[in-house]
């Protein structure tokens, strides 16, 4: 058997607070699963956004925006510990260097798999990609519903959250943001 734990202990007295009896057959388990699942849905917090984008940097003379779009996002709001999701869109303008494609997305599961905000976790990718890789500009745009609203307190089932962070070129350069408000409008993947 193992030890409790005290995110476990947490969980049984919670039950406990809704009335339920922790010990029930359907219940017994749910304190190890609930800390199984909070400590994925918050691995994030385990990883360095430097370590991540690590050796992914390439030398590289292309100039031209680079736009990784529709990147699925699920969170966890820190205000009620519900779930929110939707989807990303990142962009940069190379200075010199690119980096691995697939590193955008692990970077933006990273941060999101944190508790969040909406509007702090579209800052944490724009900013840590301006950082790490020095491009001429940044832009970032969120689009999620947030079951905080969905299924309590306002119970709005159709509101979507934008946030966006513009640095650099997208934020200076209006042609550059109109660029890729337009290029993320479009529709997502088509068979080539």
């Amino acid at each position: 058997m193992i030890a409790n734990t005290p995110m476990q202990d947490a969980v049984r007295t919670l039950l406990k607070g809704l009335g339920e009896d922790p010990g029930r057959e359907g219940l017994e388990k749910t304190p190890e699963r609930v800390e199984k699942a909070i400590r994925f849905l918050t691995s994030g917090y385990s990883q360095d956004p430097k370590a991540l984008i690590g050796q992914a940097l390439f030398s590289v003379t292309y100039d031209e925006m680079v736009i990784i779009k529709d990147i699925d996002v699920f969170s966890m709001c820190e205000h009620h510990l519900l779930p929110f999701h939707g989807k990303a869109h990142v962009a940069y303008i190379p200075n010199g260097k690119v980096v691995g494609l697939s590193k955008i997305p692990r970077l933006v599961d990273m941060f999101a798999r944190r508790l969040q905000v909406q509007e702090r976790l579209t800052v944490q990718v724009a900013e840590t990609i301006q950082d790490v890789i020095q491009p001429r500009g940044v832009g970032v745009v969120i689009e999620a519903v947030h079951f905080c609203m969905m299924m309590r307190g306002v119970e709005k089932q159709n509101s979507v959250a934008v946030t966006s962070c513009m640095l650099g070129a997208f934020r200076d350069r209006q042609p550059t943001r109109e660029e890729f408000l337009e290029l993320i409008r479009r529709p997502g993947r088509q068979s080539f």
